[in-house]
């Protein structure tokens, strides 16, 4: 086969090629280490050493056309592969996109939101204290004496020997009371965390609520008006409040308070959280005349609300992320 002839029958099928596949088989054919192109050098040896040269050049010519033929195709199967590909692939950006699904606000979440508003239309003003407490600020300041018995049911995670993850959300009242001068009401809403082993109904992490009030005679009465109205306001009106003596070193007299509805409780006393007047000690501590000034304090659990309300039995499922559970209080 001539130069020519082969070089004419390599660009046609080159050009005819309707694939990159086809055309990689195209340039393996002729251009390839053993292609026919490549094999005319063979027959030089046949010719005279002056025939060579000319011989030579014609088969350079003729690798250099089919080579360029070869790429300008291989440039327009590219761009036609890719226009079908994107073709393929593209999408419609008109149309409407994949619904998100919207977050929902945690049960826990949403109690404390409504403890907030009820508290703060009661005037009280939200503080929000560290996590991370001072010694003095969650056991001192609050008429802990040293190594009292009291103390062993508030066992809790040391950071150093002068600061821990409080246990109390009571040991804001250091805070407020030396930086606010009486009248004064103040609550806060918080994490707490005491070393306990979890169960059912004890967790190492917990919410709590605090408040209190410091004015000229304010007496057990304002306590249980103040408890009444907040407990109607997050259970419903029916709500009733009771007291029964209890002892906290933080208040004298101490209580724990009860709450009874005919619509939630059929009616039994349910304990919820314990209260006082702020115990002389703890205001004398911070300079407050306590021939003028007394004041209340009561406090709760965060979890217990919503566990009375909507019949939870297990502390845990507040924090396992179980969305079969959250769903629920959307």
């Amino acid at each position: 086969m001539t130069i020519e002839i082969l070089e004419q029958e390599a660009l046609t099928e080159i050009q005819a090629a309707s694939s990159t596949t086809a055309l990689r088989e195209l340039e393996l054919k002729y251009l390839g280490k053993n292609g026919l192109v490549s094999g005319l050098m063979k027959g030089i040896g046949t010719l005279t050493p002056e025939e060579r040269p000319a011989y030579g050049q014609k088969v350079n010519l003729c690798r250099a056309k089919v080579q360029e033929t070869h790429d300008t195709q291989l440039q327009r199967l590219k761009a036609a592969e890719r226009e079908v590909q994107f073709q393929h692939e593209r999408i419609d950006v008109t149309l409407p996109s994949r619904p998100l699904r919207r977050g929902r606000e945690h049960v826990l979440g949403m109690t404390m939101s409504k403890i907030k508003r009820v508290l703060g239309s009661m005037g009280f003003v939200y503080y929000d204290g560290p996590e991370l407490e001072d010694f003095d600020f969650n056991f001192s300041e609050l008429n802990y004496p040293p190594d009292h018995p009291a103390m062993d049911a508030q066992d809790t995670f040391y950071i150093t020997d002068e600061t821990l993850l409080r246990t109390q959300c009571t040991a804001i009242q250091g805070r407020v009371f030396g930086t606010v001068h009486p009248p004064l009401r103040y609550f806060t809403v918080g994490r707490t965390f005491r070393n306990e082993a979890v169960d059912r109904t004890h967790s190492h992490t917990f919410h709590q609520v605090d408040c209190f009030m410091v004015d000229e005679g304010i007496s057990m009465a304002h306590l249980k008006g103040t408890l009444g109205v907040f407990a109607r306001a997050m259970f419903g009106p029916e709500v009733k409040v009771r007291f029964r003596p209890d002892f906290f070193p933080f208040v004298e007299p101490g209580v724990d308070y009860a709450i009874s509805s005919p619509k939630l409780f059929g009616g039994k006393w349910v304990e919820l959280g314990g209260a006082g007047l702020i115990h002389p000690n703890i205001l004398e501590r911070h300079g407050i005349d306590t021939e003028r000034y007394t004041g209340f304090a009561f406090g709760l659990g965060v979890e217990r609300i919503p566990m009375m309300a909507y019949g939870i039995d297990d502390l845990r499922n507040f924090m396992e992320n179980d969305l079969r559970f959250l769903e629920q209080y959307s």
